[in-house]
Formats: C-alpha cells, sequence, structure tokens
C-alpha cells in the first residue's frame, strides 16, 4: 500500500554444506555469510557482526539523503564508517552476546557544517 507507514521486511538464511557458511537471501538477492573465524567457521565472507553494523552504516547514509532531501539541503556525497567491538571477557549481558561499544561517524561533502550538523541531529532523531 503505497504511503502506509508500515514496512515488513523478510530474510531467508540457510546453512550449505561448508560449516559456519549461511545463504542469505532477500527478496531476489542472494549473498554468503560466514561466521567468524573464531567460531571455527570459515570467515572469509562477511561475518553476522560486519553485517549487522553494515545494515546501521547503509542505513544512516540512505536516511541522511532522504533527510537532506526533505529539508532542501543539496547534498553532495556521504559517507557512513562504522566499527563495533565485542569483548567476550567483559560481556555488556550474560545472556546474549551485544557489541560493547558501536561508533558511527559521517562525512559530508557539498554541505556547510551547520547543515551537516542539523542533518545528524535529524538523524538521530529517527
Amino acid at each position: 500500500m503505497a504511503g502506509s507507514d508500515v514496512r515488513e521486511y523478510a530474510v531467508l538464511a540457510r546453512s550449505t554444506d561448508v560449516f559456519g557458511r549461511v545463504l542469505t537471501t532477500c527478496r531476489d538477492q542472494h549473498f554468503v555469510v560466514d561466521g567468524p573465524k573464531e567460531n571455527g567457521c570459515p570467515g572469509e565472507a562477511v561475518t553476522p557482526g560486519e553485517l549487522f553494523l553494515a545494515g546501521i552504516a547503509t542505513c544512516g547514509v540512505e536516511l541522511l539523503q532522504v533527510i537532506a532531501r526533505s529539508q532542501d539541503i543539496a547534498l553532495g556525497a556521504v559517507s557512513a564508517s562504522i566499527r563495533g567491538r565485542l569483548d567476550r571477557g567483559n560481556p555488556v549481558r550474560s545472556d546474549v552476546s551485544v557489541f560493547n561499544s558501536v561508533h558511527l561517524s559521517f562525512e559530508f561533502d557539498g554541505v556547510s557544517d551547520d547543515d551537516a550538523a542539523r542533518l545528524v541531529e535529524t538523524f538521530k532523531g529517527r
């Protein structure tokens, strides 16, 4: 339904013949995800932790473009850099593995520092 506030996403992940390698499907797109070498997995393809962080970074870049357009800000280019740290020796929670810290930063081209700051503040409120 056009204009709906509800969005649904579906992803299929299935094991392969290689231990720790997963075939992932999003709509008609397919890609391989490997568990990390520390888990005895191949660690050759993108890992789940990297994929999680990539989702945040790509969402940020896309959303900043949308926000800039809605605020009539002529945004040239935007890039995101994200780093996550998982310290199993100092877990945040005992029941699940979560990142101890995540740092996300943006770099803008073609906008003033004030416009960049305004875009980031709007992004934070989303």
